[in-house]
């Protein structure tokens, strides 16, 4: 199948697109090209879905590897980022259900220090310790109440927040209507609010 430049002919959709039909005809450079502009971005993503236990490299190597695989199937009626955040979501939510399978059982590679990949990692080199290490606790609270969340409303959080994805295209990713996602997002935010009271009290 050769995809077609979309109508809009937005420079990021018509650069992506390119992309996908080089890896299409089997285009390493393409590929890695790819890989380049949206790894950062897809890790970061998957490390806030599934928790700072999660290993986020992993993961991320393997969306991919089923975009090379797949690519056969990329359809440019959608925008590059969205499917590959799709793709991000079904692997997470399948680590996610191994692990509750297999409590004893990891995969996983826990990160000795906890944090996010080094993109979404606070810069505290100029911090003071004291501040530092309260904000290092922030952090750890509000990945921990991330995990509290159901996992749409997680996701909802997390692509609205971190990826500053519209209502429209959270709702394409998540495949529920734009009304939907706005009560996801509503109920996401009461609930921090409510884990998080006593850091914001403070």
């Amino acid at each position: 199948m050769r995809l077609q430049p979309s109508p809009e002919g937005d420079p990021e959709r018509l650069r992506d697109l390119a992309w996908m039909q080089g890896i299409q005809n089997g285009d390493q450079e393409a590929f890695r090209e790819l890989i380049l502009e949206y790894q950062s971005r897809v890790a970061g993503v998957i490390a806030r879905m599934a928790g700072s236990s999660s290993d986020a490299e992993e993961l991320t190597h393997e969306v991919f590897v089923r975009v090379w695989r797949s690519a056969h199937r990329y359809q440019p009626s959608a925008k590059l980022s969205t499917w590959l955040l799709t793709i991000a979501r079904n692997l997470v939510l399948n680590e996610i259900r191994y692990r509750q399978r297999h409590p004893t059982i990891s995969r996983d590679i826990v990160r000795e220090d906890g944090q996010y990949p080094e993109d979404s990692t606070p810069d505290t080199a100029s911090v003071p310790p004291d501040a530092a290490l309260l904000e290092s606790e922030l952090q750890q609270a509000i990945d921990d109440a991330l995990q509290q969340l159901p996992e749409n409303q997680r996701t909802a959080l997390v692509l609205q927040r971190f990826e500053a994805l519209s209502y429209e295209e959270i709702a394409t990713l998540l495949d529920v209507s734009v009304p939907a996602v706005k009560s996801l997002l509503f109920r996401a935010r009461t609930t921090l609010r409510e884990l998080l009271k006593d850091y914001l009290n403070e």
